[in-house]
C-alpha cells in the first residue's frame, strides 16, 4: 500500500485506464464485434459474411487495444522509475488482465445463473 501512495496520482490514473481497457478486451470487443455481425447478418443474409467480418474485427480490435495497453503499461513503468522505486517489468498489466479476466468471468457467470434464465437447478 505504502508503494501505490508513492506513486503518485499518475500511476493510479494508468493502472485504472489499463483496467477500463483490460475490461474492453474482455467483453466489450467481444460484444460489440457479435452485434457488429448480426447487423451485417441482417443486412446481406449472409452468414459467411458476418462471420468473416466478426473473425477480421476481433483481431484487428485486439491488436489495437493490446499496443494500447502495452504502450500504457510502459509510460507506468517510467513512472515508477521516475519516482525512485523499482521497475517491475509489466507485472502491473499481467495483474491487471489477470484481475480483470477474474471480474468478467464472475460478472458473467451472475448474469448468466441468475438473470439470463438458465438454472443448473430444475425449479417448478
Amino acid at each position: 500500500m505504502r508503494d501505490l501512495v508513492r506513486l503518485g496520482s499518475s500511476a493510479l490514473v494508468l493502472l485504472l485506464i489499463m483496467f477500463v481497457g483490460s475490461l474492453v478486451l474482455w467483453l466489450g470487443i467481444p460484444l460489440g464485434w457479435l452485434w457488429i455481425g448480426s447487423q451485417i447478418e441482417t443486412a446481406t443474409k449472409s452468414l459467411g459474411a458476418a462471420v468473416g467480418a466478426m473473425m477480421f474485427g476481433v483481431i484487428a480490435s485486439v491488436a489495437a487495444l493490446v499496443a494500447v495497453l502495452s504502450r500504457l503499461s510502459n509510460t507506468y513503468r517510467r513512472t515508477r522509475v521516475a519516482r525512485g522505486l523499482d521497475d517491475t517489468g509489466h507485472f502491473a498489466l499481467e495483474t491487471v488482465l489477470v484481475l480483470s479476466a477474474g471480474a468478467t468471468i464472475v460478472g458473467f457467470s451472475i448474469w448468466f445463473f441468475l438473470f439470463a434464465g438458465t438454472s443448473p437447478i430444475r425449479s417448478r
